[in-house]
């Protein structure tokens, strides 16, 4: 089974309502098999909702408490995303996902790139919370 992002199936679920939609990812929850996720949402957000980056390092810091999620406004939401990291790795065992496909760029679910937590648009090399947890 793989587990994908919700945006990347076409749900909009992103902070600004938006998705990422991907045809492909999209077919496979389709076809069952695949079942999406948004970290953001199983952490206790809504749509829409606020823009958040990682201040201080990436998702690994964030989950060894080095670094937290901040919103545009600067409220701390570090715990919403920690807590949607960890039901996304609950959701993970539970289907027996052996591949999971994540949404680029945020700070839940980047892989490689994230944004650096000044809200310029300027990206740095690391995880999200959810892609260091799953790791």
């Amino acid at each position: 089974m793989i587990l994908v992002s919700s945006c990347l199936a076409g749900y909009e679920v992103r902070y600004n309502g938006t998705h990422s939609l991907n045809n492909k990812i999209k077919k496979l929850v389709e076809e069952n098999k695949a079942v999406a996720i948004c970290p953001e949402l199983a952490g206790g957000f809504s749509t829409p909702r606020e823009p958040a980056e990682i201040i201080g390092g990436d998702g690994d810091d964030v989950l060894d408490g080095k670094a937290k999620v901040v919103e545009k406004s600067g409220k701390d939401v570090t715990e919403f995303y920690i807590k949607g990291a960890y039901a996304t790795l609950e959701k993970a065992i539970t289907i027996k996902a052996t591949t999971v496909i994540l949404k680029e760029n945020s700070p839940s679910c980047g892989s490689s790139m994230i944004y650096n937590g000044e809200f310029k648009g300027i990206k740095n090399a690391g995880n999200g919370v959810t892609s260091a947890l799953l790791k």
